[in-house]
């Protein structure tokens, strides 16, 4: 999934008025349809009184009776599931504008879920999900950046575990549509790729540099003996592979996607290969011998049609629809209406086409992976990736999921299995953060700091044996006599708060590039807090996604040098060293971070899954029993982080939290998450 680089996709951007409107404006028309406002996730309850959308509604239910007279053809796939086929010699075919599965006509009612994204205790449970609304094939990415976070060193274990992943699919009847990559955007870090490839100051991403080209191998020959085994030519669920993603919106090199393409086949695929571009993307991101599919929210009139003028007698995909839309910090909460998205979807059944709905369940964008765009200003995005999709993001059903799974429970024409029971959610109540310790009083017990006469960005650290530093925050220090003027140059990435010695002067970042330091007596110690708030996932700047200090910041016209720089990822190393460190206090009645607070949640029976409410605190990352939830910000939309119950333990949960600036004394643990004020996507 990807973001155009001006905000749109597939040529068309989702209008939305202000975030005041969406909260505030009374009146009539727009203003007073947008204060039919959600409550939970079954929102649609909510929306029906708004008369604004009722003719739609009622138009759009004549579309799902159309569709399903057209096709009084009922399709019966009984026997056309991973489990209960086996002679397989054909595969997932094309003939004639339509799919076949074994030499029978098939349509992929698809689902996209992300392993990475998800606990691994849920991963049955969303995928039954998906067989109760009638889907028959679910579709993921695989992030290069999580299997080799460190070049050389690869994890495919426990919530990495692949192959169980794909394994559990087939289990469940669901067939597997295939994307690992190397880039996958999903609005998440470097779209996938390890921030360690931006240590060449050479490096061309997604294209036939040699630099490139080499890690991609050595990826691949780790990744493809896990996959091929899994291909339905094997006895597995994988029906279908998908040569990259996106790449005619970035289309740098002619050369890259054949490439792509052969390092797939000759490491052993042999399934359906398949390409994935907006409108504007398709006629750049083909490549002979896969098949061509597009991804957009709106069905424009032709869209579909126009898959016929990069390939004929194809049948036709779309790979991803948009079922919601993702979120920025500073932003509002997106919505996309129900009944829109149910029609929309009627509507290209009613055209012969097969479907992926992107997503099905979104999930959560835990710890520091969530990406950012990079269109007229940069947005980083926000730890949810519910995405107003068709399950919550902590799994739960929407009125999407019920509307869906009528249609597609119409179009089988045969029972489709019982949803399973929504698990409860839990309220813990108020937890008391009870004690702190300074980020100055760590530093000289647990890290060491790495000694630069000039900055160095955060890839190209001395750490992680030599991978560098891919997330967290990165402190600079070095010795300034007197004050002045402090220039960046724009060479703060993302976000550096500024202090002299211990005292807060002030922020740098893309905006505001320059600060006042006071005069005083004496050497003393500059530092520079600087937070990674995610790298570029999509469009053309990928490769200029370093992070840190980039470059020379400028004190009265005078470059700083001589630096001692701390790395900062906040890795389960630390955060369990930091258990036993010196210096943990009682959290007094105001302090000003940067800090970390610690308490403990008693539970007393089986955990359940609950959110975590932040008010009070202004900025910073929660990490529960040492996982790291995600990023909280005052600025919203999202106010609440989600913490999965397999997460949590009877008895003593230890939760710190790590505070740039303002801290609360306590966290309240809800049963209902809140992620911020609703805009309608249009």
């Amino acid at each position: 999934m990807a973001e155009p680089a001006e905000g749109q996709r597939g040529g068309t951007k989702p209008r939305a008025g202000g975030a005041a409107q969406s909260r505030a404006e009374g009146g009539g028309g727009r203003g007073a349809r947008r204060q039919c406002r959600a409550r939970g996730r079954l929102r649609a309850a909510a929306m029906w009184p708004c008369g604004g959308r009722r003719q739609r509604r009622l138009g759009g239910a004549a579309v799902v009776v159309g569709v399903l007279w057209l096709l009084a053809r009922r399709f019966n796939w009984s026997e056309l599931i991973p489990m209960r086929l086996w002679g397989r010699t054909l595969g997932l075919q094309t003939e004639n504008s339509q799919f076949l599965l074994e030499g029978m006509p098939f349509r992929i009612f698809g689902g996209s879920m992300h392993y990475f994204r998800v606990p691994r205790e849920y991963w049955e449970d969303r995928m039954l999900k998906m067989k109760a609304c009638g889907l028959n094939t679910l579709t993921t990415y695989v992030p290069w950046n999580l299997h080799e976070q460190t070049r050389g060193k690869f994890d495919f274990s426990q919530d990495l575990d692949l192959e169980a992943f794909l394994s559990l699919a087939a289990k469940n009847g669901l067939w597997v549509i295939l994307r690992p990559g190397p880039y996958i955007c999903s609005e998440w870090d470097l779209g996938g790729l390890p921030s360690w490839l931006l240590q060449d100051p050479e490096m061309q991403l997604r294209t036939t540099y040699k630099g490139f080209t080499e890690a991609v191998d050595a990826y691949f020959d780790r990744l493809m003996p896990i996959v091929v085994p899994l291909q339905y030519k094997k006895g597995g669920p994988i029906i279908a592979v998908q040569v990259e993603n996106e790449y005619g919106s970035y289309a740098k090199d002619p050369n890259y996607m054949a490439y792509v393409k052969m390092a797939l086949l000759s490491r052993g695929i042999v399934e359906l290969l398949m390409t994935s571009d907006n409108k504007n993307g398709l006629s750049f991101g083909l490549v002979e011998g896969a098949l061509a599919t597009v991804n957009f929210q709106k069905l424009e009139p032709g869209v579909l049609k126009y898959l016929d003028t990069v390939q004929r007698d194809q049948p036709k995909m779309v790979m991803e629809y948009w079922t919601g839309w993702f979120d920025n910090w500073g932003g509002p909460h997106y919505v996309f209406d129900a009944d829109e998205m149910v029609n929309t979807v009627a509507s290209i059944l009613k055209l012969g086409a097969s479907i992926n709905l992107y997503m099905f369940h979104g999930g959560t964008n835990f710890g520091f992976m969530n990406g950012a765009l990079d269109a007229d200003e940069y947005k980083s995005d926000v730890t949810s990736y519910d995405y107003d999709a068709v399950l919550t993001e902590a799994g739960d059903y929407t009125s999407k999921f019920f509307k869906l799974r009528q249609l597609f429970s119409a179009i089988i024409g045969q029972p489709l299995p019982l949803p399973p029971m929504i698990e409860s959610k839990a309220s813990y109540g108020a937890i008391l953060l009870h004690q702190y310790i300074s980020l100055w009083d760590v530093l000289p017990s647990l890290i060491q700091p790495i000694k630069s006469e000039f900055p160095v960005n955060m890839e190209n650290l001395r750490v992680n044996d030599s991978s560098g530093q891919s997330y967290g925050y990165v402190l600079y220090e070095t010795v300034i006599f007197g004050g002045g003027h402090l220039h960046s140059r724009d060479h703060v990435r993302d976000r550096a708060q500024v202090f002299v010695n211990t005292m807060y002067v002030g922020e740098l970042d893309y905006n505001t590039v320059e600060l006042s330091l006071p005069e005083g007596q004496g050497f003393r110690q500059l530092r520079l807090l600087v937070e990674n708030r995610g790298r570029v996932n999509y469009g053309l700047a990928l490769n200029e996604q370093r992070k840190g200090l980039i470059g020379d910041v400028f004190l009265n016209k005078t470059p700083l040098r001589n630096f001692k720089i701390y790395s900062l990822e906040m890795k389960p190393g630390f955060m369990k060293s930091l258990q036993h460190v010196a210096g943990w206090s009682a959290v007094p009645d105001y302090f000003v971070g940067p800090a970390f607070f610690r308490g403990r949640l008693w539970i007393e029976h089986q955990p359940q899954d609950t959110f975590l409410k932040l008010q009070g605190w202004e900025k910073g990352v929660v990490f529960v029993n040492g996982h790291n939830l995600g990023r909280y910000w005052r600025i919203g939309p999202q106010e609440t982080l989600y913490l999965p119950g397999p997460w949590l333990r009877k008895g003593n949960n230890e939760i710190v939290i790590f505070e740039e600036r303002t801290a609360g004394r306590i966290i309240q643990s809800v049963d209902i998450p809140y992620l911020g004020r609703t805009q309608y996507v249009d």
